[in-house]
């Protein structure tokens, strides 16, 4: 992994955000100055964390000493309903949740951009030149390695069944998963799953008796496991786990050998944008780090392989376009949720 937290510089480029008048929810606010007598402003729309995304906004900077950046932090829903419902005048929006991204651009939310990098990207790293593709992170399963200190770690869904039935009193209230009715993310993964193979099910109401806890994000999933609150996270995004050194001595990850879904963190220009152009410009340096071994240094997440099955046959990349709509629809993804809370959500 190609990571360099610079804090001290984040430091020193944040400012308190007046926040604008709005009914979704932003969880945080950074904003990144520059020095210009009259920068120019990009403003960030993104369900990314800011400490593993600000090293790429500190690079875009260093080439474009006269833009100050607006980041806010997101959930893929509250992204979703800023840009559909309330067309909020954002840039940029980057989201985990590959659908969600995908019907922006299907109904008309996002502008399309072709550039000299775009033009360089593989057909399954872009859709319709509206949305593009500049990470490939996996879903991972995330281990106290307390917990597991005289257990097998298991390395497929059926060896986690295995250890959670096995040993019911040691996990009951220490299993950990999105919320899927709140997070776009885990929704996402979750139905990725259930396409894959019915062993998601099987898993599903083995964690449901066990009291499962619902969270919204990752970053909380993983803090809970490293403090020994949570012995098990299931879906983490594995780019999160990656990056926590501070976390790295109390977990396991598990990419599963059965299969690993793998997503496509996009980014795409709202029709709302004030500023287009420097919006194509960011993307354009997105791709160069991710695709390119461009700006290596303040690229954060796993290095993306071109052709992830020939080096991985476990690997389950979701690819992007009209496919990843069907679970969106409104009949097909209330039975779905029905099915789900008749699993996890186990008196």
């Amino acid at each position: 992994m190609r990571l360099n937290i610079v804090s001290l510089v984040l430091a020193a480029a944040t400012v308190c955000v007046a926040p604008l008048a709005h009914s979704f929810e932003i969880e945080h606010r950074q904003n990144f100055a520059s020095k210009a007598a009259q920068p120019v402003t990009l403003r960030i729309l993104s369900t990314a964390d800011i400490d593993l995304f600000a090293p790429l906004i500190l690079s875009f900077q260093a080439e474009n000493p006269k833009v100050a950046v607006t980041y806010h932090a997101v959930s893929s829903t509250e992204l979703m309903r800023a840009l559909q419902d309330e067309q909020a005048p954002y840039d940029i929006a980057v989201s985990s949740a590959m659908d969600l991204q995908t019907k922006l651009a299907n109904d008309g939310f996002a502008l399309a951009h072709r550039s000299n990098e775009t033009n360089l990207l593989p057909e399954w790293g872009k859709w319709r030149d509206h949305v593009f593709a500049f990470t490939q992170e996996p879903a991972a399963i995330v281990l106290s390695a307390k917990a597991f200190a005289n257990l097998p770690v298991p390395q497929t869904r059926q060896d986690l069944i295995s250890v959670l039935r096995d040993h019911p009193d040691l996990f009951r209230g220490r299993v950990g998963t999105y919320d899927v009715r709140s997070s776009g993310l885990g929704y996402l993964f979750a139905t990725q799953d259930a396409r894959t193979s019915e062993t998601f099910w099987r898993l599903a109401e083995v964690m449901g008796h066990l009291d499962i806890q619902l969270y919204c994000c990752s970053g909380a999933m993983i803090d809970d496991v490293s403090s020994g609150k949570i012995a098990v996270a299931y879906n983490v995004l594995g780019s999160y786990a990656m990056a926590r050194r501070d976390a790295k001595a109390n977990i396991h990850i598990i990419t599963p050998q059965d299969f690993t879904t793998v997503m496509l963190r996009t980014a795409l220009i709202p029709t709302t944008a004030q500023r287009p152009a420097l919006a194509g410009q960011f993307i354009d340096h997105l791709i160069r780090a991710a695709w390119l071994d461009e700006t290596t240094d303040s690229y954060p997440f796993p290095d993306i392989n071109r052709d992830p099955l020939a080096s991985n046959t476990s690997l389950r990349p979701i690819r992007m376009g009209p496919g990843l709509l069907v679970y969106l629809d409104k009949l097909k993804k209330r039975q779905f949720l029905n099915e789900w809370e008749n699993a996890i959500l186990q008196p």
